[in-house]
């Protein structure tokens, strides 16, 4: 799957509509071999007003993309 990609690692977007961004990795999930990188696959998403955020509206989400889809960022 990964090859030792874990949470923190820069990554390197090498395929797809965000191709050459890099970002941190966020969360990872091996089960469906996905990664969430931050500023890469943003979405934005309708919240429902809640008692937390009593006003809703909208708002900026990172999705996941696979993992195939980025490459680990060599460390200077």
């Amino acid at each position: 799957m990964s090859k030792g990609l874990k949470k923190g690692d820069t990554v390197l977007v090498i395929t797809g509509a965000d191709k050459t961004k890099s970002g941190v990795v966020l969360d990872i999930d091996r089960k469906r071999d996905r990664v969430v990188v931050e500023g890469v696959n943003v979405r934005r998403k309708t919240i429902r007003p809640t008692q937390e955020n009593p006003q809703g509206g909208i708002i900026d989400k990172e999705m996941p993309i696979h993992v195939s889809n980025v490459k680990l960022q060599e460390q200077t």
